[in-house]
């Protein structure tokens, strides 16, 4: 069935208010899903009321375009994407416990405080993107989650690096990957348990972490309280919620969600054809090279002869954006715009172009961005999933 984007939620208490609660209450206040109306969603109390939902079993919501005009993505605006529709609606944090276990000298299990306390804490600002955003772009049009722009989102993550916990616990010789599974569940025995995993080398990278803060404040419910995964660079499938169990692995991992889902075409930008489809997938990993318009919005009108502010973010896996262009007659001539201070390799790069139209009439704007190792975006398409858009992105506007 047709899934309806464009249904809005109301929402009653604000993110964040829950740090004046007891630990064991907090997050029924932060993220509890109140119990649905007869034939009614589910209400997300700790997001914002524009947001756009897609599901709500597991919960699935989009951030509005608008959004994206601040550098960091406000925590209750932040997309959510659960695969599960068993999802922790209450935790109490004196409880909680995060085990490292498996082909390790030492198996620990350790406390939200002593994930705090014993290891030293540290921040990235990094986008978190879903394999699927902007899939609905997609012609044909292909299966799953209709997202526009919005599955994403950019925020400072504060928490601890992966490999100090991985060296607290010892990695024994031998280990070849590291999973990771959160305190979501399936709703039905023969549904496959959420569980990812990284090769070890990837694991101790020292830019893996786990974070307990988001923006400045505790990570809301739907965003994976009390922990969850950062793997900056990769797509938010690795980015566990809820993460409650990290197993070192002597052999290489296997299970549904990297044996047969989250996967993609070898050939460049993960290419294929309707009629043609690749017989060889490989597990998703990095971004590709991205940028979007933030404003002016789709079919906006502005004023001829008027100089107009373009914005919008362009973004990649780590390597940085080395330039954004602009082109205005539908790319046979492309102009650098400006970029904004750099908040780091994982983070958005705000771009700029002032643009003045010279007549009245249909206009269309098109964006391209390249990284520093020259990697650009792609005219066309498409694969079988909807996976790592990477296409330059247009607008079309009304001067009048």
């Amino acid at each position: 069935m047709e899934l309806k984007r464009r249904a809005f939620l109301k929402y009653s208490l604000a993110a964040g208010a829950a740090a004046l609660l007891p630990a064991c209450d907090q997050q029924k206040a932060v993220g509890g899903n109140a119990p649905p109306a007869p034939g009614g969603p589910l209400r997300f109390p700790e997001k914002s009321a524009d947001l756009i939902l897609l599901t709500d079993r597991p919960p699935q919501l989009e951030t509005p375009i608008h959004y994206f005009r601040d550098d960091l993505t406000p925590n209750d605006a932040f997309f959510v994407r659960w695969h599960l529709a068993n999802i922790p609606t209450t935790i109490d944090t004196r409880m909680f416990r995060l085990d490292i276990k498996g082909h390790v000298q030492n198996a620990l299990s350790l406390s939200l405080k002593e994930l705090k306390t014993q290891f030293s804490p540290v921040s990235v600002v990094a986008v978190n993107q879903c394999a699927g955003n902007s899939r609905s772009l997609y012609q044909p049009r292909v299966p799953g989650g209709q997202w526009g722009h919005g599955a994403m989102g950019n925020a400072r993550w504060t928490g601890v690096r992966l490999k100090d916990v991985l060296d607290k616990a010892g990695l024994k010789l031998g280990a070849t990957d590291i999973s990771f599974q959160g305190l979501d569940a399936p709703p039905q025995a023969k549904t496959p348990e959420f569980v990812k995993s990284l090769d070890a080398a990837h694991a101790m990278d020292g830019d893996v972490m786990i974070a307990y803060d988001m923006n400045g404040a505790a990570l809301p419910m739907l965003n994976g309280f009390p922990i969850r995964l950062i793997v900056p660079g990769w797509y938010g499938t690795y980015w566990v919620k809820a993460l409650s169990t990290i197993t070192v692995l002597s052999e290489k991992f296997h299970g549904f969600w990297m044996d047969k889902a989250y996967r993609m075409p070898t050939a460049p930008d993960a290419q294929e054809l309707p009629d043609k489809l690749a017989a060889e997938t490989v597990p998703i990993a990095g971004m590709s090279v991205r940028s979007i318009f933030v404003t002016p919005s789709q079919g906006e009108q502005i004023s001829a002869g008027k100089a107009t502010e373009v914005e919008g973010v362009a973004f990649d896996g780590g390597k940085g954006i080395a330039k954004v262009e602009i082109s205005s007659d539908v790319g046979q001539n492309w102009v650098s715009a400006r970029l904004d201070s750099d908040l780091g390799k994982y983070s958005f790069r705000r771009w700029r172009y002032t643009w003045t139209p010279a007549a009245a009439g249909a206009a269309k704007l098109m964006v391209r961005a390249t990284n520093a190792a020259g990697e650009t975006q792609t005219e066309s398409q498409w694969n079988r999933s909807g996976y790592r858009r990477n296409v330059m992105e247009s607008i079309e506007v009304k001067v009048i």
